[in-house]
């Protein structure tokens, strides 16, 4: 009987992944459990998942202040609430998957947390070094540091829809930079202010996942013209 609810517990967390095959094993047995956990106590609170990816935002920017001080407790401090803010940026999508919540604004939200959180490590460490008496081209090695982390990360998160969406995995298609300025055109900056702050955020983003991976763009298009947005099984 024992068994049984775990295996249950275990399928419910499962079924909150975007797919097996692109999870960590840090992901699979510690955070994604503990996301899971969140998840169901936010959706308890009818939290939605733009406002867990806010929490994560808010943890993780002032982790990366915490890291700014030369006092180890403050530091740790600052670690722990990193944890938290990764834990959080699980949380946020497994609750949007928990509760079919998932949205491109959704997505755009956590994307432009993330940005933050990673602009507060970076400009806290190297205001640290900066004081401690570094040479000022730290701030050029930080904003190398920066710039290669950022196109990484767009690299990877493209390529990893794409898997998701070639394998039948993914609930939506991969975004196109020609379909998001169609949609970004049609708002309106005196109507829907913020929703077209977004997506100007979101097109930028992914022209530069285009531009990092111009046949796997080349991929999708193709894709999409002969399967409908379809992937056949």
């Amino acid at each position: 009987m024992m068994s049984q609810q775990v295996e249950t517990r275990h399928s419910r967390i499962a079924a909150t992944y975007k797919a097996r095959e692109v999870e960590g094993a840090v992901d699979v047995y510690f955070y994604r459990p503990l996301g899971f956990r969140l998840a169901e106590f936010f959706a308890h609170l009818k939290l939605t998942p733009a406002g867990v990816s806010l929490l994560a935002g808010v943890c993780g920017v002032m982790a990366g202040h915490l890291y700014f001080y030369r006092n180890l407790g403050i530091n740790i401090a600052g670690m722990v609430l990193h944890v938290c803010a990764n834990a959080l940026d699980n949380a946020d999508g497994q609750l949007a998957r928990l509760t079919h919540q998932e949205s491109r604004k959704g997505r755009i939200i956590d994307s432009v947390a993330d940005h933050l959180v990673f602009a507060s490590v970076y400009i806290h460490l190297t205001l640290r070094c900066a004081f401690a008496g570094a040479s000022p081209a730290i701030w050029l090695l930080a904003l190398g540091a920066a710039i290669s982390h950022a196109l990484q990360g767009a690299a990877a998160d493209y390529y990893r829809t794409a898997f998701l969406y070639f394998t039948g995995g993914a609930r939506n298609g991969i975004d196109s930079s020609s379909a998001l300025r169609s949609d970004y055109r049609k708002l309106s900056w005196g109507q829907r202010p913020w929703d077209k702050l977004l997506l100007a955020l979101y097109l930028n983003f992914t022209l530069q996942q285009e531009m990092l991976a111009l046949r796997l763009k080349k991929l999708g298009e193709t894709a999409n013209t002969v399967f409908h947005g379809q992937i056949p099984g």
